[in-house]
């Protein structure tokens, strides 16, 4: 059976990447910026690029706050992309307190200043569970301990759960959250549809 994967387009992401890495990976993929559609997925994502008060100023005027808690209240899965992961936490710092979807208890804030390594943080980095913990039965299950994947962001998430962190990487030597998880939802900071096989093997596992 085709699995069907609806990625929300509300103006701000890597629309065609993200389709293009699903679409690869098997799925049949609509963007859909209508509450009405976001209602009736089957799989949602949610991709983003930008600052973290203009991606919810854009979910909320096209009325799609509700829609996307309503659609993760149905427990069905959703999974968040760099911007859009950050999103699915309390608020963020980033150009002053913003509102986020309140979907994963916690805050967003920049990455703190490393000597001699440039902010934003690009490339290619290592992820890693937390101490004492693993990635069975997630959407990681079928990623190696350590395998570098491709990140582009200034500001992180800080889950106030330390059991919502799936995933850690470093900036420097500054560790931050890599991968959020909580019930049917995950976000990754990183981008899986730019992290090689690695990055499809993440896609193909959000698809089963």
């Amino acid at each position: 059976m085709i699995p069907n994967v609806t990625v929300i387009d509300y103006g701000i992401g890597n629309l065609l990447s993200v389709t293009r890495a699903f679409e690869r990976c098997g799925a049949k993929v609509t963007m859909e910026s209508s509450p009405l559609f976001i209602a009736k997925a089957d799989r949602l994502v949610l991709p983003g690029v930008g600052a973290f008060g203009n991606g919810m100023a854009e979910l909320q005027q096209r009325n799609l706050v509700d829609a996307v808690k309503d659609y993760v209240a149905s427990g069905r899965p959703l999974l968040g992309i760099c911007l859009g992961m950050q999103m699915l936490l309390d608020g963020s710092d980033e150009f002053g307190a913003s509102k986020g979807l309140g979907l994963i208890p916690g805050w967003v804030r920049q990455l703190p200043a490393q000597r001699d390594i440039k902010l934003p943080h690009i490339g290619w980095s290592a992820i890693q569970p937390p101490v004492g913990t693993g990635w069975s039965g997630s959407l990681l299950a079928d990623v190696a301990i350590g395998h570098e994947m491709y990140f582009v962001h200034s500001f992180h998430a800080e889950p106030s759960d330390p059991a919502h962190r799936l995933a850690d990487t470093l900036y420097g030597d500054y560790p931050f959250c890599a991968v959020v998880k909580r019930d049917n939802i995950t976000g990754c900071q990183f981008h899986p549809e730019k992290s090689g096989q690695a990055g499809l093997r993440i896609i193909r596992k959000f698809c089963e």
